[in-house]
């Protein structure tokens, strides 16, 4: 007869090692569930992918939207900038058209200095010459004027003058005319207003020289080559 303790020993060792394979089968039987759920938590929305790996199916490139539109701005901005280039360009002819068709650029005062210089030396020296005239010279300074005056000048200063003959006759009056300063303020190519100090000098016999000041208004028109005094108006 055998021992009883030879027999629970087998019994001991055979149980120990049907414990180990259920440990084992119950081990490999959870893998496939873990490797599972790690896979789900690399995948999970928010998460970056593994370096290497490939999107997932049906998710949008966004950098490549951000890219498009980084290339679409300046394209869009040039646009723009010509557009608001060819506006000003525009408004800017037609503000300048307009200052071209305005009534002050058709006055030459403002833009021909040779034209405003002639006609203002012109009524200057012929108001010197009808403005001055002494006891024994009144008859060459009516005909001066009538060599610088015409119209509505030439007959007011015509039913004038005779009074002057008369004072300066009886008072042995000398009257003496300088411009001072004549001043364009219209000029066409035909017609100019002038605005004109004079100083004159008034001498009687026995009695000091009296210095006075006048201011006029002129319009002189251009004849035949020539500027005569038409209209002279006092200020």
């Amino acid at each position: 007869m055998r021992p009883r303790g030879g027999t629970t020993t087998v019994n001991s060792t055979a149980t120990d090692a049907a414990d180990v394979t259920d440990v084992t089968d119950a081990t490999d039987a959870s893998d496939p569930t873990d490797a599972t759920a790690e896979k789900a938590a690399l995948d999970a929305p928010g998460e970056p992918d593994a370096p290497g790996e490939p999107d997932a199916p049906g998710e949008p490139d966004v950098s490549d939207g951000v890219d498009v539109s980084r290339r679409r701005w300046p394209r869009v901005l040039g646009a723009l900038l010509a557009v608001a280039l060819i506006a000003t360009g525009g408004a800017l002819y037609a503000e300048g058209r307009q200052l071209r068709d305005t009534p002050a650029t058709a006055n030459l005062a403002l833009t021909d200095a040779e034209a405003t210089t002639r006609v203002t030396g012109d009524v200057s020296s012929a108001l010197g010459k009808i403005f001055s005239y002494g006891p024994g010279a009144t008859a060459a300074t009516r005909a001066a004027a009538k060599e610088v005056l015409a119209g509505k000048a030439l007959q007011q200063y015509a039913a004038l003058f005779g009074q002057v003959e008369r004072q300066s006759a009886d008072q042995k009056l000398t009257l003496t005319t300088e411009v001072v300063r004549a001043g364009v303020t219209r000029l066409t190519g035909s017609s100019a207003h002038l605005l004109v100090f004079l100083d004159q000098v008034y001498e009687r016999r026995g009695r000091a020289p009296t210095t006075a000041s006048a201011q006029l208004t002129v319009v002189a028109e251009l004849r035949e080559g020539r500027w005569w005094i038409v209209e002279i108006g006092s200020t």
